[in-house]
């Protein structure tokens, strides 16, 4: 990933993680004000119901009142008094029920049973236990009805006046879709008031969606009001929740479900007062695609912001990376255009100036070079040529000498002379060819092969004399460690194997006493790892950092060529050698060869 992406990526991310905060922000407090507003309406909601529910049991009270101390009923209780019977009163209580506007109206004798019954004539005789709260407060009670359904009403019990043994009336008002019509509902606002067949906790049965009613008749989205309802009927506790009443967000509902208890503290109805989550819904989307706009507005500008970035800065340091690309390649003389006064631009033009410093100064340094090098080959020549003619000088001194001799001494001291002469001049030879050798390495021929045969061929080539093979004639042992994985490498065969034999002959040198040789090669990151490591005597950190300089050797009789070759071999294998050892603890050659690609 270039400057340039990462300068987008960065400022995109920063605009988006900025939107995204204070839109976060808005949301939550636009949330958080909904619901308090709705919690403030739903609590003056309920406020309005009480006052609404506690006018209602005034007028339920009074109206029982007033027909019990009225005439007709005074009057009816004097005759059933006196006769001790009330069957001529059976149908009394539709008429008092008429004259008190109640739903619900019942003459209860003294023992309790039903007089008349204005909902339900055929009640007569049967037992109304509710008469037993006649000094109470008018409370909820669940009506029986003669087609077999069930009402939920507010009743009041009162004493027929002049009674005795006393009369009671018990009347009361449905609490129905009728009540909830006279409520002041304000708009965006649902309520409902499900009522239970049966007020028993232990027979209490389960959701039916028919007993929930709204000010209009039946609720057609009842179904999704079950949970809430159920929490409320059995914790007995205002419960509150959100009623999705379909899938958009808009259609959902901050409702509160409300309980209704008689006296004997049983849940027999419960209120459902839902509020519209459209308004809050409708804003957030509405801070939403606001959010979204300016998040894309945002990131436009950021890739705006970046372009000029690339232009000013990016596109500027990317030439001066392909321009320090091509000084590390050997192109000196490159240059970059040089903008402005910035930092950019002072980077080009101390950049500029780099280069032609170091074009001015490459013709003295490689003329240096040259010169240093030839003098530095000039003096390890005639270093090593010094030995061999000296012995070369003597032999030519003594056979002058020795011309006038005799015959006899003279062939003896000729044939002695001409060995010698022999033997300087091959070692003339062999030094004049290994400085050739270093001078014109010849260029390797590359090709696929595997790390592992170059090894077996190398330890099949010197293990079988690795026995006798130090000066002492020591035994050496020879052990190969070759990874079982393929390790393909482009290289010079010949070449490698050369390499390989100069290090393995260095090692058998350095264990004159013998020791354990190990040639090993493993894949390594991408590349291959040949080992090849000795229990010899051992390296100082000094030889170790000067090993690979042409003509420096630890050996008594050596060029100091042989590693400097071996190091240009493998550097053009586009690898690396380095050495660790310590004194007394061998040495280990490292070769790290790039893997090629199948």
């Amino acid at each position: 990933m270039n400057l340039r992406q990462k300068l987008l990526l960065l400022f995109a991310f920063t605009v988006m993680a900025a939107v995204a905060a204070v839109a976060w922000t808005v949301l939550v407090r636009i949330r958080h004000v909904f619901e308090q507003r709705d919690q403030e309406e739903t609590a003056l909601f309920v406020s309005q119901f009480q006052r609404e529910f506690q006018h209602r049991s005034a007028e339920v009270a009074a109206a029982v009142n007033r027909q019990a101390t009225g005439e007709r009923a005074r009057a009816m209780a004097v005759e059933i008094d006196q006769t001790g019977d009330a069957a001529p009163y059976l149908t009394e209580a539709q008429t008092i029920a008429q004259d008190a506007q109640l739903d619900f109206l019942e003459v209860v004798g003294p023992d309790g049973n039903v007089i008349s019954s204005a909902q339900w004539p055929a009640r007569f005789g049967y037992p109304e236990p509710a008469v037993a709260n006649a000094s109470q407060d008018p409370f909820l009670k669940r009506e029986d009805l003669p087609d077999g359904s069930t009402a939920l009403g507010l009743f009041a019990v009162r004493v027929i006046g002049g009674s005795d043994p006393h009369l009671k009336l018990i009347g009361g008002e449905r609490l129905d879709q009728g009540f909830l019509a006279g409520l002041p509902v304000a708009p965006g606002m649902t309520v409902g008031l499900y009522s239970d067949a049966n007020s028993s906790v232990s027979s209490r049965p389960s959701f039916d969606p028919t007993r929930f009613v709204g000010p209009n008749g039946a609720f057609e989205d009842a179904v999704h009001y079950e949970g809430l309802i159920e929490n409320a009927r059995r914790s007995g506790e205002q419960t509150s929740g959100i009623v999705n009443l379909t899938g958009p967000r808009g259609d959902s509902l901050n409702a509160t479900a409300i309980p209704l208890k008689n006296q004997a503290g049983n849940v027999m109805a419960v209120l459902i007062v839902g509020i519209s989550r459209a308004g809050m819904t409708e804003a957030q989307e509405h801070i939403r695609a606001i959010a979204y706009g300016v998040a894309a507005g945002g990131i436009l500008a950021a890739i705006v912001f970046s372009l000029w970035i690339t232009a000013r800065v990016s596109r500027p340091i990317e030439q001066l990376a392909r321009a320090a690309e091509e000084v590390a390649g050997g192109n000196w003389e490159v240059q970059v255009r040089e903008r402005g006064s910035d930092e950019v631009g002072v980077l080009a033009r101390s950049f500029n100036h780099m280069t032609g410093q170091l074009t001015s100064q490459r013709e003295r340094l490689i003329q240096s070079e040259r010169v240093a090098a030839w003098r530095e080959l000039a003096r390890r020549l005639a270093h090593e040529l010094k030995n061999p003619l000296f012995p070369l000088q003597l032999t030519v001194e003594n056979l002058v000498r020795a011309r006038a001799l005799p015959a006899e001494e003279f062939d003896e001291i000729f044939r002695e002379g001409t060995a010698t002469l022999s033997a300087e001049i091959a070692n003339l030879k062999t030094i004049i060819g290994r400085f050739s050798d270093f001078s014109k390495m010849p260029k390797p021929e590359l090709e696929h092969i595997d790390a592992s045969e170059i090894l077996r061929r190398v330890h099949a080539l010197y293990a079988a004399t690795a026995h006798n093979a130090s000066a002492s004639g020591a035994q050496i042992r020879f052990q190969l460690d070759v990874s079982s994985e393929p390790m393909p490498i482009l290289a010079d065969p010949e070449l490698l194997h050369r390499a390989l034999s100069n290090l393995v002959l260095n090692a058998i040198d350095a264990m004159p006493e013998g020791g354990t040789l190990t040639l090993a090669a493993h894949p390594r990151d991408g590349r291959v790892e040949i080992k090849v490591s000795d229990t010899g005597e051992g390296l100082t950190p000094e030889e170790c950092e000067r090993l690979f300089t042409p003509y420096y050797t630890t050996k008594q009789h050596g060029t100091g060529l042989g590693l400097a070759i071996v190091q240009s071999v493998v550097a053009d294998h586009a690898g690396t050698i380095t050495v660790e050892g310590r004194p007394g603890g061998g040495a280990a050659f490292i070769i790290m060869l790039p893997k090629a690609k199948s």
